[in-house]
């Protein structure tokens, strides 16, 4: 179960658009965001020439985001060299400890199990080229990297990047929380989560779309289709995996072929539609 969490978030210009930088206050860790227009402003910052690891966020024409994993002795010098070198990202983020307490062993580590957890989750597109050894760590010293692992799960997400956070179809879960929708061929199951509306690998979309269906509907399939996330199945698409739609009524609309308002097609076992149960959890 998730807990209370206080989360400060300092602004060094100003601007709550602008860099970011981010700490549970009792915790040894701090996150620094910054986006890559102000590269050069980042750079003057003296907590960057420091050990540390880092993800680099970019966007994708087709499928998921993209992220690249690192670590260095100083992410000054190593991000600088991918400013250079890398095209795809827009947005950064770099994790060193509060008391200087990181040495290459701790990063490498954490960079480790970092890359493995975001091939794991696969909400994001890794553009790391090849898998990273895990350093030999002791038991203690293992037990307090995790432990800096979660805060960092933490600070990510709450910075808008919820790389770890998991959509996949938990088979503990109880069957209410399932949202299905039929059409024609097409049979789907999704959940509501905070990032929009999840539709579980597996599910069916219809072949073909109807004359009404919205551009930007149509758009998005081909998108879907062409990473793959869509496959071609006989008279159906099947998800290959679990895609995070921006709305119910996208997600539904996707997945019929048409326009459609998700809210009322999308029910749980017992016939109830989203909107529904989410009127009822305001009584």
């Amino acid at each position: 179960m998730a807990r209370p969490q206080t989360i400060q978030i300092f602004l060094p210009d100003g601007n709550p658009r602008g860099v970011r930088i981010a700490e549970i206050t009792n915790r040894t860790v701090k996150a620094i965001l910054f986006p890559r227009n102000q590269f050069d402003y980042i750079l003057t910052r003296s907590e960057l020439s420091n050990v540390g690891f880092y993800f680099l966020f970019g966007e994708s024409e087709v499928g998921k985001p993209l992220v690249y994993i690192g670590e260095a002795e100083d992410c000054a010098i190593r991000l600088s060299q991918h400013h250079r070198n890398k095209d795809f990202w827009n947005y950064g983020i770099v994790i060193i400890s509060k008391i200087n307490a990181f040495t290459k062993t701790h990063v490498k580590y954490l960079e480790h199990i970092a890359i493995k957890m975001v091939q794991d989750v696969n909400r994001w597109q890794l553009e790391n080229g090849v898998n990273t050894n895990m350093p030999f760590v002791t038991e203690s010293m293992e037990a307090d990297m995790l432990d800096c692992f979660e805060t960092t799960k933490i600070l990510l997400s709450a910075l808008g990047f919820p790389l770890f956070d998991s959509i996949s179809r938990d088979n503990n879960r109880v069957s209410q929380d399932i949202y299905k929708m039929k059409s024609k061929e097409a049979f789907a199951e999704g959940n509501l989560i905070d990032d929009g509306f999840v539709v579980y690998k597996g599910s069916k979309a219809v072949k073909d779309t109807l004359p009404s269906c919205h551009k930007y509907m149509i758009d998005l399939r081909n998108k879907l289709i062409d990473s793959g996330t869509l496959s071609l199945d006989g008279n159906v698409y099947t998800f290959t995996e679990d895609y995070i739609f921006s709305s119910p009524s996208t997600a539904g609309g996707v997945v019929s072929g048409r326009p459609t308002n998700g809210w009322k097609t999308w029910k749980n076992m017992n016939g109830k539609t989203l909107d529904e149960i989410k009127r009822e959890n305001l009584i």
